[in-house]
């Protein structure tokens, strides 16, 4: 048995590389020729022997290191492995920014932004700051119980803001799965209120798919009275139907009207930072509508860069509000006709009415294509397939417009 006197004249002799002085039930301690002195306990798993440190001497006297080593004969008598048990403690000692639900957050939160686009990364940053900080900003993460969250977003319910809800629940998991990746929490308590929550159901775009309903919107778009900007923007709207910042942010560089193409480079479209850096454009081919409508616009706006510029400033493009603003003083608002709506439109009708194959239509949507395990798997772009159904779709628009050989929806 070690005594704190023998421990602390203990030394290793010159010719050994170390010397073990034993103490009891498995507890020495080791002594290098340079005279550190370390604790250690003996284990053993599968008939090899290991060990566990338990600090150094003088740091940890013999009691404590007595101490030390029936607490891990307590965990493995418990079927814990303290081996493991002091390697997690290690990590967990490596977190640099705490364990408090801010820290957490703020850390999760530098982490993702890289792969963000701005857009999402000021919800998720409005999501923390408005609806989560308030509340558990200084408590410890692990300790957040799953009825206080649910007391915090149904506050968010309260507001009459169902999808704000589901959204905030959806951020406090993240940061709630990233504490468990990173040892400051045992489980992520969002999983287990889910259930709780009103069931929010995503309202779609408005968009008109009768076509004689169709047929009166376009006659009264081309019958528009506004500006001409706002009315080529508003009549490409239907025949080109990409994402309204797609359109409105164009700029005559992306455009060849003699190839009758239109290229949006990866940056301009809606995918993750990763696809807007790395992508590939989207290609959009050209009716010869849409290079008549582009024509008669070139001369008032083809000396700049934006082919829709705004009134205020030549440097930025119409804003959001305009054609939603133009639809409205013609009649349709967003409840009728929603100016993303043109996609679901021409989404519908391609396919119901005139008959063209899904995949073509979602490669012209920019859509990626998805297998049943959700992976994109289908790159194929079907350029002269989506020439051919663009030309088509902007013929079919003239002949509902003049109410002639209007086609029907297929019957069930």
């Amino acid at each position: 048995m070690l005594t704190d006197a023998k421990c602390r004249n203990a030394t290793c002799p010159p010719d050994k590389a170390r010397a073990r002085f034993t103490d009891a039930a498995g507890l020495y301690l080791e002594i290098s020729p340079a005279g550190s002195k370390r604790w250690f306990w003996k284990t053993y798993a599968d008939g090899k022997e290991g060990r566990l440190a338990l600090g150094s001497y003088p740091d940890v006297i013999l009691t404590a290191a007595r101490k030390a080593r029936d607490t891990a004969k307590l965990q493995k008598a418990s079927g814990i492995d303290p081996v493991q048990v002091r390697k997690v403690e290690k990590l967990k000692a490596l977190t640099p920014a705490g364990d408090t639900f801010k820290a957490t957050a703020l850390e999760w939160y530098a982490l993702k932004l890289e792969s963000w686009s701005s857009h999402y990364a000021i919800r998720e940053k409005r999501n923390l700051e408005k609806d989560l900080f308030p509340y558990f900003a200084a408590r410890r993460i692990g300790d957040i119980e799953p009825i206080e969250l649910l007391a915090v977003v149904r506050q968010v319910e309260e507001r009459g803001a169902l999808d704000v809800a589901h959204r905030v629940l959806s951020t406090a998991g993240q940061v709630w799965r990233y504490a468990v990746a990173t040892g400051r929490a045992a489980r992520d308590v969002s999983a287990d209120i889910k259930g709780a929550l009103k069931p929010h159901h995503g309202k779609h775009f408005a968009a008109i798919t009768d076509p004689f309903k169709l047929g009166e919107l376009i006659r009264v778009i081309r019958g528009y009275q506004g500006g001409p900007i706002v009315r080529a923007a508003l009549q490409l709207a239907p025949i080109v139907f990409q994402r309204p910042g797609e359109l409105r942010a164009a700029v005559w560089a992306e455009f060849d009207l003699d190839a009758a193409l239109w290229t949006i480079p990866a940056a301009r479209m809606k995918r993750r930072v990763e696809g807007k850096k790395n992508g590939d454009p989207h290609f959009v081919p050209l009716s010869t509508q849409a290079v008549a409508i582009l024509r008669k616009l070139q001369p008032l706006t083809g000396n700049g860069v934006l082919l829709f510029p705004g009134e205020r400033s030549h440097d930025r493009p119409i804003s959001d509000n305009t054609l939603r603003a133009a639809l409205l003083t013609l009649g349709y608002g967003p409840d009728v006709q929603s100016v993303h709506g043109f996609r679901a439109t021409a989404r519908t009708m391609l396919a119901e009415v005139l008959d063209f194959d899904p995949l073509v239509i979602e490669a012209q949507l920019a859509h990626a294509v998805k297998d049943a395990n959700g992976r994109a798997y289908n790159r194929t772009t079907y350029m002269q397939h989506r020439a051919t159904m663009m030309q088509q779709w902007a013929d079919y628009l003239d002949k509902l417009a003049t109410g002639a050989d209007v086609i029907q929806f297929k019957a069930a």
